[in-house]
């Protein structure tokens, strides 16, 4: 029972939660004890949120679960995990975790209180609608970052908001594209937003995106916010590795195979994961190079 349990609450997503961290790095306090405290209990909080999430709409969407190649495996969909034991964990994890969001901040609480209703109305209703769907998906990783200034807390950063956000679409379409090229006239039948959707418009929109991420962020690197508060301008020399794992991932929605969420196989995909690191370390060591 506790291996589905776990297996259901998909803690390899967890990953996604990492933006709560952004504003703890690029606010160059990650080597200040308690607020690097803080961002971890703000972590855990939505890494409890998404796993509740995660279990909530599983159980929206058991049947449609069952129907799909790789869904139909899930804990819940095949049945290794009990509904009502998948409801009562979903509902403790929720409630574990705003609990926790108190300790932090009021405007973190309140944060996380939106990301868990948001998510809610997209697992009962706005998954079905296109285009909205996405706009969720983005939205919940704007909360992860904003829930990750308020906890800290610091002023959140326009500039890191908004290539957030592209960054976001760019995924949730991604992911959407993906599916709809592995289920083919299937995909009503495993997602019902599916059929809303063209794949024509589907790869205009994801190189529009690409393109709009990269000059975002290319921006961010040279404007005077970036200059005034790192006193450099070197963090363009990370742009290419933005522009990679970018490139990498529409490669990934659109080359491969599988039936996985495009998301999933790039956590497997080690030109995407050793790029991810070479980015990070190189981010560290330009925004803290020479800090007193």
């Amino acid at each position: 029972m506790v291996i589905p349990l776990l297996k259901a609450c998909r803690p390899h997503q967890w990953i996604k939660n990492l933006f709560v961290v952004a504003p703890l790095v690029f606010a160059r306090r990650i080597d200040d004890p308690p607020a690097a405290v803080r961002s971890a209990i703000a972590v855990v909080c939505f890494c409890l949120l998404s796993s509740a999430i995660y279990l909530l709409n599983d159980l929206v969407d058991l049947e449609r679960d069952r129907a799909h190649p790789v869904k139909r495996f899930r804990p819940i969909a095949s049945g290794a995990l009990p509904v009502g034991v998948a409801r009562l964990a979903a509902y403790a994890l929720a409630g574990g975790a705003l609990m926790t969001s108190l300790v932090l901040d009021l405007l973190f609480a309140a944060v996380a209180t939106g990301y868990l209703t948001l998510n809610l109305a997209y697992s009962f209703q706005l998954k079905r609608v296109p285009f909205v769907d996405v706009a969720c998906i983005a939205l919940g990783f704007l909360l992860r970052v904003l829930g990750g200034a308020f906890a800290i807390p610091v002023a959140p950063s326009v500039w890191l908001l908004g290539c957030t956000l592209l960054l976001a679409a760019l995924l949730g379409f991604g992911k959407r594209a993906h599916e709809l090229r592995i289920a083919g006239l299937k995909g009503g039948s495993q997602r019902a937003v599916l059929e809303r959707y063209r794949p024509g418009v589907l790869r205009g929109l994801l190189t529009v995106l690409a393109v709009l991420t990269v000059i975002s962020y290319a921006a961010y690197t040279q404007s005077d916010h970036a200059q005034t508060f790192f006193g450099t301008r070197l963090l363009a020399v990370t742009i290419p590795f933005v522009a990679f794992g970018i490139g990498r991932f529409l490669w990934i929605t659109n080359g491969t195979a599988d039936a996985d969420s495009p998301t999933d196989s790039m956590l497997r995909d080690r030109p995407f994961l050793v790029n991810l690191l070479l980015y990070a370390a190189a981010v560290v060591t330009i925004i803290y190079r020479g800090r007193q």
